[in-house]
């Protein structure tokens, strides 16, 4: 089934391709060529929810491919799996608990740039980026571990 293990390989690459491209590209990179911070965190935001659904879809099809390729949902218990489950839950936490609370707080705000350095709302807004950023972090971590335990698996 070298079909299928080409597939989980592509997958995990574009997940992570994806995310690093984001973080380490078009996220710093928005904040100094557009003029507006507002606009460049809509830009980002907007990019981090196609991503995060994007990375959902291919974590569940590398999943997918795992079990087609083992004939056995056991390969489930790999620790490339658990690396791609936790990569999951990760991005689905991020995407469903941390944006809409970003989201939420950006609009009370109405400018995130004209909204005083003391604000309350501010500090809230930069803890949750916080937390978004170590989820980020944690999708990265874990995806670069299931890439090790893909290159492990197949030189067996």
């Amino acid at each position: 089934m070298n079909i299928l293990r080409t597939l989980e390989f592509l997958a995990l690459s574009i997940w992570l391709g994806s995310d690093a491209f984001l973080s380490f590209i078009v996220a710093p990179r928005a904040f100094l060529v557009i003029a507006s911070r507002d606009q460049a965190g809509a830009l980002v935001g907007y990019s981090l929810t196609r991503m995060h659904w994007m990375g959902v879809v291919s974590g569940v099809l590398i999943l997918l491919f795992r079990i087609l390729r083992a004939r056995s949902a056991a390969s489930l218990a790999s620790p490339a799996s658990v690396c791609i489950v936790l990569m999951l839950l990760l991005t689905v936490v991020s995407q469903l608990a941390v944006s809409p609370k970003m989201a939420a707080l950006r609009s009370r705000m109405g400018s995130i740039e004209a909204t005083a350095a003391a604000s309350p709302l501010l500090a809230e807004f930069s803890s949750w980026h916080r937390v978004s950023v170590g989820l980020e972090s944690g999708v990265l971590l874990a995806g670069l571990l299931a890439l090790n335990c893909f290159v492990l698996e197949s030189a067996r």
